[in-house]
């Protein structure tokens, strides 16, 4: 591709990577990038990272608000199926990938760009789903990776960055590699990339030391209606809110850190660092509720959808048919998934001590080992005819007392 008058959109994150890149496709290819940066959350300076954009080189920088759009349309569903990949990780990177190749698409339609550029390496996840998310949605699109193109080391992007005055919030000694939104935080590169060296407080930023968290325990309650948390601590708010509120507390308490070694999509294994407390506390909370509230053989069955959801979000499938129909069975089991949640936050930890539900399954009577430890003699024929048991025969054997 040499044509300079065409144009390719670029996944801008204002970073390293898609910093470099503004410049490097003008050098290597003659193309005008249009630089998208799509907020998801937690994205500071976004006027300044436009501009920045402008500056190195871009012709055109768009800043879209997909906030509302993420909370709603990827957070939710993965909450409602409680998904954490490998038990662990809750899809911090993997929910925004589709959303922003979606936003990507769009862009390039708009401004006629013939292809699509995104900073992936070719080690990680995310170039297979920006990959796969815009193949599904522009087939027609080429895809471009400069990091799977140029050979750079990340300490030789940060030379060429300094050789051509693009500025970027790094320094050799500290060469993390962030990625952040509403639904937490991951950290990768540099001293992390030893499975056995802990990782250094400076790796984390939303969470304290467990041992440097307060000495006494705080607890917070998270209301739901069908499955969506709709208020914390009583007071009613959105998602975006209530996650902002709940990360800060709990990461105060120095709950939500995860040290994980993890089954890349790519077919290798690589030491991970997350930050996810209100991710991690919301999850924790509504599998509570659910035990509270779904029937037995409905919970079992879903947890099987659950890791399967989990696994296809991971791999990049989101607009795969098999995930239009997980979504689907999993938004029918929320319905009667409504209560209120109690949480307790200490050291680094986050018990469930509470949980309350009008559509609680829950009975009292039938659970009790004290003294009402029977059935009423209306429960226990409800009982027998439910599952076709005689009556007489529960009689005889005691099975209850008028």
């Amino acid at each position: 591709m040499s044509d300079t008058n065409k144009k390719v959109v670029l996944a801008y994150s204002g970073g390293l990577d898609t910093s470099v890149m503004i410049a490097w496709l003008k050098q290597k290819y003659g193309l005008e990038t249009v630089a998208v940066l799509v907020d998801v959350g937690r994205v500071s300076g976004l006027e300044e990272l436009r501009a920045k954009a402008l500056d190195i080189g871009a012709v055109e920088a768009l800043v879209v608000d997909a906030k509302e759009e993420f909370a709603r349309d990827f957070i939710l569903p993965a909450l409602a199926a409680n998904a954490l990949y490998e038990q662990k990780y809750p899809l911090v990177s993997s929910l925004s990938r589709p959303l922003i190749s979606k936003v990507l698409v769009e862009a390039a339609r708009e401004h006629g760009a013939v292809a699509i550029a995104h900073g992936c390496t070719a080690k990680g996840n995310d170039q297979v789903r920006f990959d796969l998310g815009i193949r599904a949605l522009a087939p027609e699109l080429e895809i471009m990776a400069p990091a799977r193109e140029w050979g750079m080391t990340r300490e030789q992007a940060i030379d060429y960055a300094a050789e051509n005055g693009i500025p970027v919030p790094l320094k050799k000694e500290s060469p993390y590699s962030i990625d952040e939104n509403m639904w937490g935080r991951a950290v990768e590169c540099g001293p992390l990339e030893d499975p056995w060296s802990e990782p250094p407080e400076d790796a984390y930023e939303h969470t304290v030391s467990p041992a440097k968290a307060p000495d006494e325990a705080a607890y917070i309650e998270v209301a739901f209606e069908a499955g969506v948390p709709v208020s914390f601590d009583g007071v009613a708010m959105d998602l975006t809110a209530l996650l902002a509120g709940i990360d800060e507390l709990a990461g105060a308490h120095g709950f939500g850190r995860i040290d994980m070694i993890e089954n890349r999509l790519v077919g290798i294994k690589s030491r991970e660092v997350y930050e996810a407390p209100a991710a991690l506390a919301l999850i924790r909370a509504h599998r509570e509720l659910e035990d509270l509230t779904l029937p037995r053989e409905l919970a079992h069955f879903k947890q099987g959808l659950e890791q399967k959801f989990a696994e296809l979000a991971y791999y990049g499938s989101w607009y795969d048919p098999l995930m239009d129909a997980l979504r689907a069975f999993i938004a029918e089991t929320q319905k009667r998934v409504t209560g209120t949640v109690r949480l307790k936050l200490y050291k680094g930890g986050c018990t469930v001590v509470g949980r309350k539900s009008p559509n609680s399954l829950y009975e009292t009577g039938l659970a009790t080992y004290g003294a009402a430890d029977s059935f009423s003699h209306d429960a226990a024929r409800g009982f027998c005819e439910l599952y076709g048991l005689p009556l007489e025969v529960w009689a005889r054997k005691g099975g209850f007392r008028e």
